[in-house]
Order: structure tokens, then C-alpha cells, then sequence
């Protein structure tokens, strides 16, 4: 009975392999192809709308005041976050908006949903957290609209009352809701790119796998005026405007970047709803130091601000280079004693130390 199961495994594996080998030579053929158009268009300099894009990145990182992240990954300077105001020695008792880092954010919001803002964005609580001294209590989520507490704040009728509350729910809502693709959206648009251009959205998702759809739709003339299109990250020399993105999907961390970008392209003719790369983050290329081999990228909602990090480049060609740890020494360097409950770490132990130790599996470029 062995033998017999044995053969028919055997044989079902022979009749599927010239299956799987026809998919993988499709797979290098279409991507053999992409590359040479990405090939094509990053050997020209960046385009008017390139510039555009970037100059607009580096002046909204300019005027939000953010976090600095150098080429070995570290945090070197600690700029505005989304939940505070710039601090003023003299304790002023006014304060400019754009000196706040919930205003700053709302103008991305705004930018992305007009007058609707309010209903999209989150607040979230937690049972009975407020009122519960007990550390290690569970808590179910509670979830509602930031609508529906401003709704309830027009009760209250003393004007500087009223104000602190909308303020309070808006800062809430900030810290809540996710905003890195609102700013990404807000950056494009404010570079004068039009609504059937680019998939404007609060998910990086849905302008990733728009841009997969235009490598796709390129081999037949037919991708329209699709912004951007997908390319391999580390085989593609990035230009000011284009956009990096990272896959965030903890399911899908073992996957090579070969496999993510294959499996996006599989996902395109199906359902919205069935994509399973949904957790990502995408920055906006700013700025390429050709000299220093460096790309710097601006994202927003990185560490709860909007930051700059300059990234390596790798030496010989000036594409993004796959190594991005830095030699910030981490875990394996940190001797401050653990509380004595709490059992050593196991040995050989590192945590990653490096902001830019990310899993970057694609470029989206400008075509």
C-alpha cells in the first residue's frame, strides 16, 4: 500500500512541476521586462513632477520640525511628534498652529477627506482603563469616530470648554488613526498631481498595488495615467519623487522580496478585499547624495512625526543597497540590569537596533 501512495505522490509531483517551472518562467519573463522599463526611465534625471514631489516632502519635514535618522540608523535628532507642541522657554501663552503637531497632522487629514475628516478618523479607549488600578487587568478595545465625540462636545456651552474638547478629541483621533499614506497623499496632491493619476487613500496598499497594476498594464500599452509604476528595489537606481516602500505583515516576514512583489502581482485580477500585503509603510524619495552614496526618504507617522533618514546606496551602481543594519551596537551593548523577576535574556540575544533594518521590497516609480 506504501508503494502504491509513494508512486502517486510521485507522480503528481512530476505532472505539476512543468506547471510550477511554466508559472516561474513567466514570472522572470514579465519581471525581466519591468526592469528593463525601470532600467530605461532611472537613467534620466528626475522629471519637473519628480522635483515637485520632493521639494514638497522636504518642506513639510521642514516645517513639522521631525526626527533625523542617520545612515547607521540612529535617531540623532528628536524633532515635534504628532501629540505635542514646540516647547517655549519663555512660556508664551500663545502658540503658532503650525507649531503643532496634531494641526500639522489634520492639514494631511483634511487634504485627503474635506469636510468628511472628522468621520474617519479613530479614538480609541479601553474598558474600564480609567477608573482601574490594576496593571495587569485585560481591557477590551472600544472603538468610535471622532464625529461622534465632537457631536457630544456641542453641548457644552462655555466657548474655551467647547474648543478644548474638539482640540482634545482631534489629538485623540491623531495618535489613533494611522497617518504615514494621508501624508504621502498630501504631498502628491500638493505637487499638482490629478485624481486619475494616483490612488489618493489612507493605506499604502492601495497605491502599491496600483502601481503593480501599471508594470502590468505597460507590457500592453494600456496603464493610462498611472503615476507610478512597480519596480525591484535593490536592481533600480531611485530618483527624487519616487516612493520606497516596506511590507509590515508579520505572516509574511519570512518571504523573500522576490515573493512579496509576486504575490501582489497574482493578487491584482482578484478581489480587493482577498490582497494579503496590507500592512505596509512607502516614503517619499527626497533627496540622492550621489557623492556620499545616500538617498534620503521622508515619511510621515515615523515615530509619531514626520522624519527624514538618509539610507545607504550601494557604491557601484548607486541602487538601494539590501543592508541597511547600521553599526549601532543595541541590544548586544545594553548593560542596564533587568528587574530581578524577570528571567535574563536568553543568550546571543539582539534586537534590532537600526531605525532603516526595514523590510524595503519595492520601488514605486515616477514613469
Amino acid at each position: 500500500m506504501r508503494a502504491v501512495v509513494c508512486a502517486i505522490v510521485a507522480t503528481i509531483g512530476l505532472a505539476a512541476h512543468p506547471a510550477f517551472a511554466q508559472a516561474d518562467r513567466t514570472a522572470a519573463a514579465f519581471w525581466k521586462t519591468v526592469q528593463a522599463t525601470c532600467d530605461a526611465t532611472a537613467a534620466k534625471p528626475p522629471g519637473e513632477l519628480g522635483r515637485r514631489i520632493a521639494q514638497t516632502a522636504i518642506g513639510e519635514f521642514t516645517s513639522f520640525g521631525g526626527h533625523q535618522i542617520d545612515s547607521n540608523g540612529r535617531l540623532f535628532r528628536f524633532g515635534l511628534t504628532e501629540a505635542e507642541h514646540e516647547e517655549d522657554d519663555g512660556g508664551s501663552r500663545q502658540a503658532s498652529l503650525g507649531h503643532l503637531g496634531w494641526w500639522q497632522v489634520m492639514k494631511y487629514w483634511r487634504s485627503l477627506y474635506g469636510a468628511d475628516t472628522a468621520d474617519k478618523l479613530e479614538v480609541r479607549g479601553y474598558q474600564d482603563a480609567s477608573t482601574s488600578a490594576q496593571e495587569s487587568q485585560s481591557a477590551a478595545l472600544l472603538r468610535t469616530s471622532a464625529a461622534r465625540l465632537l457631536r457630544d462636545a456641542e453641548a457644552v456651552a462655555d466657548p474655551a470648554e467647547h474648543e478644548i474638547l474638539r482640540e482634545a478629541v482631534f489629538r485623540a483621533a491623531i495618535i489613533d488613526t494611522s497617518w504615514s499614506a494621508a501624508f504621502v497623499s498630501y504631498v502628491v496632491r500638493q505637487s499638482g498631481v490629478a485624481e486619475n493619476a494616483f490612488q489618493f487613500a489612507n493605506a499604502h496598499r492601495v497605491y502599491i498595488y496600483d502601481a503593480f497594476a501599471a508594470s502590468v498594464a505597460e507590457l500592453t500599452k494600456q496603464a493610462g495615467d498611472r503615476l507610478y509604476r512597480a519596480c525591484p528595489l535593490t536592481t533600480t537606481r531611485p530618483r527624487a519623487g519616487d516612493l520606497i516602500c516596506q511590507l509590515r505583515e508579520p505572516v509574511l516576514a519570512d518571504l523573500s522580496d522576490e515573493a512579496v512583489r509576486e504575490r501582489i502581482r497574482a493578487e491584482l485580477n482578484g478581489s480587493t478585499d482577498a490582497r494579503s500585503v496590507r500592512r505596509t509603510h512607502c516614503e517619499v524619495v527626497a533627496h540622492i547624495d550621489a557623492r556620499a552614496r545616500k538617498v534620503y526618504a521622508i515619511g510621515g507617522n515615523v515615530n509619531q512625526a514626520v522624519t527624514a533618514r538618509k539610507l545607504n546606496l550601494r557604491t557601484r551602481d548607486l541602487k538601494f543597497s539590501a543592508a541597511q543594519k547600521g553599526h549601532c551596537g543595541g541590544a548586544g551593548q545594553w548593560t542596564l540590569p533587568r528587574p530581578q523577576a524577570q528571567p535574563p535574556q536568553a543568550p546571543g540575544h539582539a534586537d534590532k537596533c537600526s531605525l532603516n533594518d526595514k523590510q524595503w521590497f519595492v520601488l514605486l516609480q515616477l514613469r
